[in-house]
């Protein structure tokens, strides 16, 4: 296939990085560490194999943040020891050597946490308000959650700092911080989970304090070298057929507000990029390319090149999750423009077991 014009296997550039390519693994919750919050061995190594077999960007799993309240699932990550921070490290000089660029995803779980979970055993979230749906992994309805003080929102702020650093010390060249799929700072920017009536509710620039507050926090710790991202999406991992924003206006406000930030680019997650979203005729890519200029990142069934030719038009970088996930060759197989599969979220649960990861 002549690549002489095409998109995807170009390099972009963003701030001082430059992608080999526009293909990128994209950040997975992972459910693999062991009691020190460090991930398995074959977890170190599938990260580092993809950017050995051609991913432009190789995205972490998304790393918790505070012990009291951040984790979610059993068996998270963290990087705020120098244990933690010496197996990661390891991770980033690998991926780099390997001529990709690294992103370290940052997040608190929020609401969607199973109880008992966190050290503290502390549930915390915006407003009191629980999912509708129960727990997919326990059957169970999911906690209804403490509301946050300004000290717990405060604190969760500082937990943000202090694991930006230990990305920062393992030698990342940049964090995301996770603002999206029904998450911690989603259910801040959300009206459909936050009702606080104080200044982090009510009015979408209130409920962007929040988000704004974490941002500001992260950047002072980066170095002005690295890279910072923002991932938002108008999705949750419960309650999925909910739209968490009103429409096309709250959902462009929210990217002017993002983009006057001090971030490098904005990753969109969606359930399918292609999709138009918001009854109207456009993506959400070309929705959020309408009303910035920062760099996209997009994801959501891309999966071959077709899909992944048709993502990069409105944006910079193609994300995949469950086919880098599967399929160790994926980039050079894309490039060749095989037939490759739409895998399924239950073929992806692999993830979540013990197996080793191809």
């Amino acid at each position: 296939m002549n690549e002489d014009n095409n998109k995807l296997f170009t390099p972009v550039t963003i701030k001082n990085f430059t992608f080999k390519n526009r293909i990128g693994v994209a950040p997975m919750t992972r459910i693999s560490a062991d009691e020190a919050s460090i991930p398995r061995q074959d977890v170190f190594d599938f990260l580092v194999r993809r950017a050995e077999n051609g991913a432009g960007l190789v995205y972490t799993e998304a790393i918790v943040t505070d012990y009291e309240s951040a984790q979610g699932y059993p068996r998270q990550s963290r990087i705020t020891t120098q244990k933690q921070i010496d197996a990661w490290g390891k991770v980033a000089a690998e991926i780099r050597k390997k001529g990709a660029v690294s992103i370290m995803q940052l997040f608190h779980c929020g609401r969607m946490a199973w109880e008992g979970i966190n050290p503290a055993n502390r549930v915390i979230a915006p407003s009191p308000l629980s999912p509708q749906q129960d727990n997919p992994m326990t059957g169970a309805p999911y906690p209804v959650p403490e509301e946050m003080s300004v000290f717990d929102i405060n604190h969760v702020i500082n937990g943000f700092v202090e694991t930006a650093r230990g990305a920062m010390a393992a030698g990342f060249d940049g964090i995301e911080i996770h603002g999206a799929h029904g998450y911690l700072i989603n259910q801040f920017l959300s009206s459909y989970s936050n009702k606080r009536t104080d200044a982090y509710g009510g009015a979408l620039e209130n409920r962007f304090r929040f988000a704004r507050e974490v941002i500001q926090a992260v950047k002072a710790v980066i170095p002005d070298d690295r890279l910072l991202f923002f991932r938002i999406s108008n999705w949750g991992i419960a309650d999925m057929s909910v739209s968490l924003f009103s429409g096309p206006d709250e959902w462009q406000d929210l990217i002017r507000m993002l983009s006057a930030q001090p971030i490098d680019a904005l990753s969109v997650s969606t359930y399918n990029f292609a999709d138009t979203a918001f009854g109207t005729n456009r993506n959400m890519a070309q929705l959020t390319r309408e009303v910035t200029n920062l760099p996209l990142l997009i994801c959501g069934k891309i999966h071959d090149r077709k899909t992944a030719d048709q993502a990069v038009l409105d944006a910079d970088i193609a994300l995949s999750a469950k086919s880098m996930l599967l399929n160790p060759n994926l980039v050079e197989e894309i490039r060749e423009g095989r037939d490759l599969p739409l895998y399924s979220a239950e073929e992806a649960n692999r993830a979540y077991t013990g197996e080793e990861l191809p």
